[in-house]
């Protein structure tokens, strides 16, 4: 068995690895629809099927491991992924992308919540943990829209090679979590009542809703912004600023989530409240970077406002699950972080399918300008709901348990 520091970053590895996945496809979309003639609807569709297959497996199985341990959880769908990525390579229409896309879905909605719980049961201390697993995620998209970008545009075999690498690096963690010591669990009881914790769980406390309801802008304003990047973000680049190199838009595309996984970072020194404002400052002024720069042409100014927006997007999305975490019961944060990824997928889903169908009527730079006006909107109600809570909040001066972060489970993207 691996040692506590070993397994830490062997479960880092596989949660970053996890995350790799869903970035990986994005700079061949172009490529796909060249080859293969679909729209740019079609396209949002392939990328929603993702994540509607992500929240059924979050939402069913996301909890099994509590009962029958990390490993043959995570083991089992580092398999599965590895049995996605097979057919991402292997892929010769729309059909066959959009089988792969819900095969990795489903993989990746049953690895995030376990692997998430591994490093918070390895690390060695609970802020550390935290800190991990929130920003890992973002570190595995950057790895996957990076390493496709490069292999794409410089390797033989574009459409297939990053596909197998990912697919071999899979088997092999799926091998290398099994050395990592369990922790204790509850027992697995009856197989009726296995089945029974297999039913989709989630829920809000009467005392959560408020805090929840407030922080419902923040969640889209965040999310909907990542939902367009790894959707029609190689598009956005390659049609309307002009960018040829699949390297280069696979680049770009990682800036926005290493930035994220930055912001996740820095926010760790601020208080909740300036945590609140940076993530919605940031925010603000990035997605109007980036607007600026379509319609001027400016690849540089597009991703300086990517860095930015995506700072915003690291530091507000780590303050909403604070807030939550603080609000919620301790035998309740299970339910009230499954309902916060509901709205969350939903946010990152619904808007990319809207923005497809409106590429096809009104063209791809007019619906990315408007998506980021919706964007500065959703803020500007975020930044709203937030003076009222604060307001709220000083006028009923109230106990407010405060939190450590490293305690707070956290499932992620």
């Amino acid at each position: 068995m691996f040692s506590r520091s070993v397994s830490f970053v062997v479960a880092g590895a596989a949660g970053a690895a996890t995350l790799t996945a869903a970035s990986a496809p994005s700079p061949l979309y172009p490529v796909y629809q060249r080859l293969w003639g679909f729209s740019a609807f079609v396209l949002t569709v392939v990328f929603a099927v993702y994540v509607f297959a992500l929240l059924a497996a979050l939402l069913t199985v996301g909890s099994l491991s509590d009962r029958v341990g990390r490993r043959p959880v995570a083991s089992g769908a580092l398999v599965l992924l590895a049995l996605g990525m097979v057919l991402f390579a292997i892929a010769g229409g729309t059909g066959a992308l959009v089988v792969a896309r819900i095969v990795q879905g489903v993989a990746v909605g049953a690895a995030t919540g376990t692997t998430t719980a591994m490093i918070l049961d390895s690390a060695p201390n609970p802020r550390l943990g935290s800190v991990v697993s929130s920003a890992v995620p973002s570190l595995g998209i950057v790895i996957g829209a990076v390493l496709a970008g490069a292999l794409v545009e410089f390797a033989p075999l574009p459409r297939q090679l990053v596909f197998w690498i990912l697919a071999v690096v899979y088997v092999v963690l799926a091998a290398l979590v099994w050395l990592i010591p369990e922790r204790a669990r509850q027992q697995p009881g009856s197989r009726e009542s296995l089945w029974r914790s297999l039913r989709p769980s989630a829920g809000l406390p009467p005392a959560v809703r408020p805090v929840f309801f407030g922080l419902v802008p923040s969640m889209a304003a965040t999310w909907a912004l990542g939902g367009l990047y790894l959707s029609l973000g190689s598009s956005v680049l390659g049609k309307v600023l002009e960018v040829h190199s699949h390297f280069v838009v696979g680049v770009v595309l990682g800036v926005f989530f290493a930035a994220g996984a930055a912001g996740t970072v820095v926010s760790t020194v601020l208080s909740p409240r300036w945590r609140e404002w940076l993530g919605y400052g940031t925010l603000a002024v990035g997605v109007l970077l980036t607007i600026a720069a379509m319609p001027l042409t400016t690849l540089p100014l597009y991703v300086a406002g990517s860095a930015v927006a995506g700072l915003g997007f690291g530091a507000g999305f780590r303050f909403v699950v604070q807030a939550l975490g603080e609000a919620a019961p301790d035998t309740q944060r299970g339910e009230v972080f499954a309902t916060m990824y509901i709205v969350s997928y939903l946010a990152f889903s619904v808007p990319a399918l809207a923005a497809g169908l409106a590429t096809e009527r009104f063209g791809l730079e007019p619906t990315a300008v408007a998506y980021g006006a919706l964007e500065v909107a959703l803020i500007l109600i975020a930044a709203a709901a937030g003076i009222v809570r604060q307001a709220s909040k000083n006028e009923s001066p109230t106990e407010h348990t405060v939190v450590d972060e490293g305690e707070l489970p956290c499932r992620t993207s």
